[in-house]
């Protein structure tokens, strides 16, 4: 690069009176300054006014270009500016009681008092996170019976909830399986090709959208995953696919473990909702366990973020289901290898709350039964968003498809433009996908948001 001259950008000061600012001249004469120690200034005085040029250096970061908003959480700093009274925020998926509110369990504020009673410290934990914390969320995802929990195949990590899970992972199969490919679904969660990009870890898509049916495209799917190299990672949501609601029936995932055993393929789950899409912790593990059942060997993200709402705490693990003991224990001293670089040592809030809650009978049995409210209060609008879009549209199109998704989101079908319409007529703030959060809405909005989905997909080309 051609080396350039710093611009020089002029001034002009009164007398030098400022004890900081020190200078010997003779009317009529070169200036030589020092500004706190330092000589920079060259300047010619005149009279009661000295001209000065002063030597700026260009920034090395100007070609650093402004980086676009985030697709998701732009959608709240767009929310938060319209000021109408009807407006909704269905973009980012948290969930909000019927008032439109945050909500802590009160299971959780329990954990919490009975850390603050035990007076426990907030020392380092090792890399690999609180053992408590790790012994139950593994249990909690497999079962406690499971054979790979009996056996000790699991290679479990504390993570920084689903996110640094996933990136976790990602460093572990640029590392070690250098070259290999991960499929990831078409749409899927918007920051799974940002974790794999950043790990160097190449990635292409199968068919999973059917924009006909708004629902799954089991044969593209299926054809997808039998036409990737051999050995390829095979992204799977575990249950409550985001965006789209759209999850394989249990016949389906039998056959999507089938093809993927003879393909020598490895399965790689993201389970971000366990027991919050169905109200059920074991209902929405039953992909997971089906794999680990056949003895595959698989690796699972898990997150906390949603069925406990620990958004803030960034609570959550990553496993790896290896076919032996010694294996899993390999792989964990390396996940540790990698995690140690990457942020030392992970959060213990979180991990505290978790192990208090699953480790305590009375304290789980209450966490499940939040999670059925929780649960039940989202299939409830799902119900009554369903009731208004039938009840309203007359042009005999068929909303079922609204039902036969499940947990927080729902793929309206809707394209860019008439999500658009969506936004800048009717206040309704979504991802320009069509995906909306069914957990942000309240059930006294269903008709208005029924009426905005209608106008936009019938109006809007």
């Amino acid at each position: 690069m051609a080396s350039t001259v710093p611009p020089l950008a002029s001034a002009s000061i009164a007398p030098l009176q400022n004890d900081g600012l020190k200078a010997n001249f003779k009317t009529g004469t070169s200036l030589q300054c020092t500004f706190l120690g330092k000589e920079f200034y060259k300047a010619k005085q005149s009279f009661t006014r000295t001209s000065m040029t002063v030597a700026v250096k260009v920034s090395r970061f100007n070609d650093i270009t402004m980086a676009p908003p985030d697709p998701i959480l732009g959608v709240s700093e767009a929310f938060k500016a319209d000021t109408h009274e009807l407006k909704l925020n269905l973009g980012v998926g948290a969930y909000r009681t019927e008032d439109l509110q945050p909500l802590v369990l009160n299971v959780v504020k329990k954990a919490e008092n009975l850390m603050l009673e035990r007076g426990e410290n907030k020392e380092y934990l090792p890399i690999e996170g609180l053992a408590a914390f790790n012994k139950v969320t593994a249990e909690l995802l497999f079962g406690a019976d499971s054979a790979v929990i009996q056996q000790q195949r699991v290679a479990t990590v504390q993570g920084l909830s689903g996110t640094g899970s996933l990136r976790l992972a990602a460093a572990l199969i640029e590392r070690y399986f250098p070259g290999s490919k991960v499929l990831i679904s078409a749409p899927t969660w918007g920051n799974h090709k940002n974790i794999f990009n950043d790990a160097r870890v190449p990635w292409s898509e199968y068919r999973y959208y059917d924009p006909k049916t708004v629902g799954l495209d089991f044969e593209g799917m299926i054809s997808d995953i039998k036409a990737a190299p051999e050995g390829s990672f095979v992204l799977l949501h575990g249950c409550a696919h985001n965006p789209t609601g759209i999850d394989p029936t249990p016949e389906q995932w039998e056959i999507i473990a089938d093809v993927i055993q003879e393909k020598n393929h490895i399965p790689f789950f993201d389970v971000a909702y366990q027991g919050f899409a169905s109200g059920s912790l074991d209902k929405d593990a039953s992909s997971v366990r089906l794999f680990a059942a056949r003895g595959m060997e698989l690796l699972v993200a898990q997150s906390y973020s949603k069925n406990l709402g620990l958004y803030a705490e960034r609570i959550g693990a990553m496993n790896v289901v290896c076919s032996s003991s010694d294996a899993a224990v390999r792989v964990k001293s390396q996940l540790k290898r990698i995690a140690r670089p990457m942020y030392s040592n992970p959060p213990i809030h979180g991990a505290r709350i978790v192990a208090n809650i699953v480790g305590n009978t009375e304290l789980f049995n209450e966490w499940k039964e939040d999670m059925e409210l929780m649960a039940g209060r989202i299939k409830s609008v799902r119900q009554k968003l369903y009731d208004g879009l039938k009840a309203k549209d007359n042009s005999g199109k068929d909303w079922s498809f609204v039902l036969k998704q499940i947990g927080m989101f729902s793929f309206t079908g809707l394209n860019k433009a008439q999500s658009d319409n969506m936004t800048n007529k009717w206040h309704v703030y979504m991802t320009k996908d069509g995906r909306i959060s069914l957990a942000g809405l309240p059930s006294a909005k269903c008709d208005y948001l029924a009426d905005a989905i209608i106008d936009s997909y019938h109006n809007v080309n």
